[in-house]
């Protein structure tokens, strides 16, 4: 089915700028990654550090603990693409803010994302440092990043968009590792406001397991341009109301780096074989 972005002329900018640095290498699986998991970009090796500010159309990032970088290198034992952070719904008021950088990985090769945010709990047993596989989600936002697109590719099946395959390879890694990996849905908020007590009784009803600001985008947009998709929170908190405790963009930092060891093992396991 045809898809035409509407940021299509900046998508082929910034691909042919960022072939223009890679010297060949042709990754098959991209990750972008959250709030405080910067560093799972440091197993990437043998790596090519792109600043977005060289890549046309990329966005301009102003939360700490998104560094703001492409990073092209082996990870484990295939090429692989990093985005060291992602532009959120509140910070451009557009929900296709990411449709350049998703845009790009597919250009590159990328036929596999893998996504992972920083997130709070709806889950008692599942609390900081854990790590939840994102199975669905619900937008709660009322945007979709595909509201500009033209064609038929903009009508969009969502049923699996976290492809079941991967998922299941993800749980039997995390078992032979002995890592416990919850599986839920995530409830995409706008934010930056952190939701009330109020709010997280309503997701809870409405049926979800975790609760973030990002992610949901990615995926749509995935989806639409064919690539398959595993999505993962690092849990940082137990959600308002649930947990005693006020919550801060400074305390998901540090608690994010609790489960970006466990997530960093996960991921090491699957790209050295993700099939």
């Amino acid at each position: 089915m045809s898809l035409l972005l509407a940021v299509e002329p900046e998508i082929e900018k910034a691909a042919m700028a960022a072939r223009a640095r890679l010297g060949g290498r042709t990754p098959k699986i991209g990750l972008i990654l959250g709030s405080g998991l910067g560093e799972l970009a440091a197993a990437v090796e043998d790596a090519v550090a792109i600043p977005y500010d060289d890549l046309p159309g990329f966005p301009r990032l102003s939360v700490a603990g998104h560094a703001g970088r492409m990073i092209v290198g082996r990870f484990g034992r295939h090429d692989v693409a990093v985005l060291q952070g992602r532009q959120h719904l509140y910070e451009s008021d557009r929900a296709d803010s990411m449709a350049v950088p998703v845009g790009v990985l597919a250009r590159l090769g990328c036929s596999t994302l893998v996504l992972t945010n920083a997130a709070g709990s709806l889950l008692p047993e599942v609390g900081p440092g854990g790590v939840m596989m994102i199975a669905d989600h619900i937008n709660l936002t009322g945007r979709n990043p595909l509201a500009r697109a033209l064609g038929d590719g903009r009508f969009v099946d969502m049923v699996d968009a976290y492809d079941p395959a991967l998922r299941a390879r993800f749980q039997a890694l995390a078992k032979a590792r002995g890592i416990d990996l919850a599986e839920g849905v995530y409830m995409w908020f706008t934010g930056p406001s952190f939701e009330t007590p109020a709010e997280i009784r309503a997701a809870r009803t409405l049926g979800a397991d975790a609760v973030g600001m990002s992610t949901v985008p990615e995926t749509i947009l995935a989806r639409a341009l064919g690539m398959k998709v595993a999505a993962f929170s690092l849990i940082t908190n137990l959600a308002a109301g649930m947990g005693g405790s006020h919550l801060s963009h400074a305390r998901t930092l540090a608690r994010a780096a609790t489960g970006a060891a466990k997530l960093k093992d996960l991921l090491v396991a699957f790209m050295e074989d993700p099939a």
